[in-house]
């Protein structure tokens, strides 16, 4: 049903002229844009986005089976995000100038770019947060994943700076990818975050069993809540070694399922705030 309501939105707007900016009809009498030019809006959506066109399709039928009868399609979904990049890249609000144009039937238009990606913005979102999608498509026309609460939170927190600017750029790179609708963009913010883990375990002494001892004292007082630590620092770095998070070896089993890194995100994630925060004093 979403990528109805997207079609349906796209396809008002295209109603409407809002993409006569870009792409522009002119008027036969001059220079004054009356509209969409519909054939050069088709050819930007079939060379920027795979297997789509214009106008824009929900139905499928296979063209081998005389018999067949039209199918409900849809694209995948990555494919339906770049198309609402791509929409909010080319739209903007018609405005009408002078009279109406008797002979050939039609307004000529200027265009509010912002206010037409704003209107975009906002009804596109709503289409997003109906259908139970967990995306959210940005000022910047970027869509982006709306993280599950705890780990969306915490990730949002004003992040503490370590010294090490080094481990500070893996922290932002592993932050900024985990927002990512790919899972795949997903899966390298769980690596880089592996490699912040095995960088920040090295920078209180030269040697790493030394440095992580030190690191976790600073954690807790507590004998019980720092053997807890301890234990779970250790079982993160066998996680990470043997599930293609920081090395390529045939006998590691990869961590595919997009829940699975979620879960191992927000595991190796809390534990290295919480040094980070217990440490940024010392």
């Amino acid at each position: 049903m979403a990528w109805i309501g997207i079609v349906t939105l796209v396809a008002a707007l295209a109603k409407q002229g809002a993409f006569g900016g870009r792409f522009p009809e002119q008027c036969p009498d001059g220079t004054a844009i009356c509209g969409n030019n519909e054939q050069s809006l088709k050819g930007a959506i079939e060379a920027e986005l795979d297997g789509l066109t214009w106008p824009l399709p929900t139905v499928h039928r296979d063209k081998d089976d005389f018999l067949s009868t039209d199918e409900p399609w849809h694209p995948e979904t990555l494919i339906a995000l770049d198309l609402v990049e791509f929409v909010w890249r080319i739209v903007a609000k018609p405005i009408i100038i002078g009279s109406y144009h008797d002979y050939h039937r039609h307004h000529h238009y200027t265009f509010d770019e912002d206010a037409g990606r704003d209107a975009f913005r906002d009804d596109v979102n709503r289409i997003f947060e109906r259908n139970g999608l967990a995306y959210e498509l940005k000022p910047d026309g970027q869509v982006r994943r709306v993280l599950p609460a705890v780990i969306g939170e915490a990730l949002s927190r004003p992040y503490l700076r370590t010294g090490d600017s080094t481990l500070d750029v893996m922290l932002e790179e592993s932050r900024s990818k985990f927002s990512d609708p790919s899972p795949l963009i997903r899966r390298e913010a769980l690596e880089r975050l592996c490699d912040a883990w095995e960088r920040i375990k090295s920078i209180a002494h030269a040697d790493k069993a030394k440095s992580i001892g030190l690191l976790l004292d600073r954690c807790a007082e507590e004998s019980g809540f720092r053997t807890l630590l301890e234990k779970e620092a250790r079982e993160l770095t066998v996680i990470a070694n043997n599930h293609l998070l920081r090395h390529h070896e045939v006998r590691q089993e990869p961590v595919i399922d997009v829940q699975h890194v979620d879960y191992l995100y927000h595991r190796l994630f809390a534990i290295l705030e919480l040094i980070i925060r217990k440490n940024a004093a010392c």
